[in-house]
């Protein structure tokens, strides 16, 4: 959070005038790109001899998964299923292990898969990763959210928003079932009389008064664009010496906070959002693997590049190096291959 700060303080002190401007998506910056010299027959036959080779050779399994675009490998599982009359999938579950195999698999599925995979892994079992739910809702595009939950009713044959509901309640329940509708207006069209109103609506329903009126945030970080909200925050930096992240942190608590801020950061700067929980998913002992893969492998074709510019930015070092320290073997290799050359 103390990169996000320095931005919120700059808000807060300057308001509307050179307040620096949010981040501007200018297209994809993935990492993994469409590869040129391709041939899925041939990449499909490549697997099948590292699969079946003895000890099973990782390398190549890599070399190709790591290195060929999400709809290259969906025709080399075409490929494959075709010449062995067997999942890719399944020949891969069997061949490999631990976090290189969840990578892989990762690899495998579509975009919309595989967060519709998150999103279920998320909400299966005892308890409820929260934080994941808020992650995914708050940082897809409206076409990506719509892509999840087809998605989602497929591979599940249930609706995600009923999945929600039975999982989580409250405010926050409200504020994922607001974004599962994906209807946030995107773009970079600003209303400059519609954020003057929405900073005071903001200031009056927390920090203006005794008690917040949480369903007010609600409404209004679900409902605007990336862009509005940001002019938004800047006007909202007139009213209060906190800043809006600070008096949301001071207000709020728990998953609802976590969902809410997710919202904010995502629309002031969504790579540097990412860059921060890769690196609270290596910081102290212990990784977390999990968000580390899926932020990896979702952002691959997307924005992976900016999302390793700011995290350089954060921390002092490469994503690469971090990558070093808190892992190894070929589940190093595969995160190192999909974020490119150091």
């Amino acid at each position: 959070m103390a990169f996000f700060n320095s931005f919120f303080q700059k808000i807060s002190q300057d308001g509307s005038k050179g307040s620096p401007a949010p981040f501007q998506d200018a297209g994809p910056s993935g990492t993994v790109k469409f590869s040129q010299a391709f041939n899925a027959q041939n990449d499909a036959a490549v697997l099948k001899k590292a699969i079946e080779t003895k000890g099973v050779d990782e390398a190549a399994i890599i070399e190709v998964l790591a290195k060929r675009s999400n709809a290259q490998r969906q025709q080399i599982k075409a490929a494959y299923q075709q010449s062995t009359g067997k999942p890719l999938a399944d020949a891969l579950k069997k061949a490999l292990s631990s976090h290189l195999e969840d990578v892989v698999l990762a690899l495998l599925m579509t975009p919309s898969e595989y967060d519709a995979f998150e999103m279920r892994k998320a909400m299966k079992g005892l308890g409820t990763n929260e934080a994941v739910l808020s992650e995914i809702l708050g940082t897809r595009t409206n076409n990506e959210i719509k892509a999840m939950k087809n998605s989602f009713r497929e591979a599940y044959g249930e609706l995600l928003e009923e999945n929600i509901k039975s999982e989580v309640s409250g405010q926050l329940e409200t504020t994922l079932l607001a974004l599962c509708q994906a209807t946030r207006p995107e773009g970079y069209n600003i209303d400059d009389a519609l954020a003057h109103t929405d900073a005071k609506a903001l200031y009056e329903a927390g920090e203006h008064r005794i008690g917040t009126v949480v369903s007010v945030l609600i409404d209004v970080l679900t409902t605007r664009s990336d862009a509005q909200l940001v002019k938004t925050f800047q006007y909202y930096g007139q009213l209060s010496k906190k800043g809006f992240a600070k008096a949301l942190e001071s207000e709020l608590h728990g998953h609802l906070e976590d969902c809410l801020l997710t919202i904010v950061k995502s629309a002031w700067n969504k790579p540097a959002y990412f860059a921060e929980k890769l690196h609270l998913a290596m910081k102290g002992l212990g990784t977390d693997n999990d968000t580390l893969i899926r932020i990896i492998v979702s952002r691959s074709e997307i924005d992976l590049t900016k999302i390793m510019q700011e995290y350089s930015t954060m921390q002092g070092q490469s994503l690469q190096a971090a990558i070093q320290k808190e892992t190894k073997g070929d589940y190093q290799k595969i995160l190192l291959t999909i974020c490119g050359a150091h």
